[in-house]
């Protein structure tokens, strides 16, 4: 019971963590994104796309902490992150229309940053935005590697606590078998009681009897001698 209530504690604040994270992706795509161009225009959307990612990244935990939570809770809190990753779907293509919109009052350098106008800022900034993407795709491999590390730590311990389980179904299994042999042993001993007991009635009966057939001969003996020595008597 605690573990189910660590893991939707643990679960919560991954979610405020993701309420967090989106809603200031909102405020940038919404506020800020078109009253900006240039530079700024792109710092924002570079902004934006690490706080996607980081978004992911929850959600992948989100996943990863509703395997170790009982069933019954779980089904609950898979709906929940259906709904938390169909948002990250939105925002994703929210921020994809609103890059593929031209700003107003931007010119060609502002939208191409340069480019293709043959000088070396314009190298610069196609160098940066390469650099860029690289090390968005180093970081989303690290993050793939830890996911899957992540993985295979969760499937460790679920065959751990299989393992655990049938350990705990051999001892109870066992214990019922020696719970079946002593209320076996107990019922034959029952039974070896009763015989005793009815072994013992009939002995006492036996006596009983014997004591009436010797008081009886004992009187009859009485009753002679008194006749025999009635008779010399007289």
């Amino acid at each position: 019971m605690s573990s189910s209530a660590g893991g939707s504690e643990l679960f919560s604040s991954y979610e405020q963590d993701f309420t967090s994270v989106t809603d200031s992706i909102k405020s940038k795509i919404e506020q800020q994104l078109p009253n900006q161009k240039g530079e700024e225009r792109k710092a924002i959307i570079r902004a934006v796309e690490r706080e996607i990612d980081e978004a992911d990244e929850i959600l992948g935990q989100m996943e990863m902490e509703i395997l170790n939570i009982p069933t019954p809770s779980r089904t609950r809190l898979q709906a929940k992150l259906r709904l938390y990753k169909s948002e990250a779907e939105k925002l994703k293509r929210d921020l994809r229309r609103n890059t593929a919109i031209v700003p107003k009052n931007s010119d060609r350098d502002e939208l191409l940053g340069g480019f293709g106008s043959g000088n070396e800022d314009g190298q610069s900034d196609f160098d940066a935005s390469t650099m860029d993407q690289r090390q968005r795709l180093l970081s989303g491999t690290e993050r793939l590697g830890q996911s899957s590390r992540r993985l295979e730590d969760s499937h460790r311990l679920a065959l751990e606590t299989e393992g655990i389980g049938i350990n705990i179904l051999s001892t109870l299994k066992g214990q019922r078998e020696t719970m079946v042999r002593a209320r076996d042993t107990l019922a034959e001993a029952d039974s070896h009681i009763d015989k005793a007991s009815k072994t013992l009635k009939g002995m006492a009966r036996r006596m009983a009897t014997n004591k009436l057939i010797t008081a009886a001969i004992i009187i009859i003996l009485i009753v002679l001698i008194g006749l025999v020595i009635w008779s010399k008597l007289f």
